[in-house]
């Protein structure tokens, strides 16, 4: 099964490799037809810790790593 590819912002850097990223998403309403913007965090693995907040990401599923991160940074669009 192919791994689940992601794209998101950093918000947040300060754990020990570790980064929180944002992905928001689009979608239409199923009753009312109107377009809906919903966002999740996800925490992803940055072994040299070189990714800063505000740097557009992309993250892809792994392995679990800790209790709540089995993402990994794969490759990073455009700087903050």
């Amino acid at each position: 099964m192919p791994r689940r590819v992601l794209q998101g912002t950093i918000v947040s850097n300060k754990a020990d490799k570790t980064v929180t990223v944002s992905v928001n998403r689009r979608f239409m309403h199923p009753m009312y037809k109107k377009f809906i913007t919903r966002s999740k965090k996800y925490t992803a693995h940055d072994e040299t810790n070189q990714y800063q907040t505000g740097d557009e990401v992309n993250i892809q599923e792994c392995r679990p790593i800790s209790k709540s991160k089995c993402w990994t940074v794969v490759a990073k669009i455009a700087k903050a």
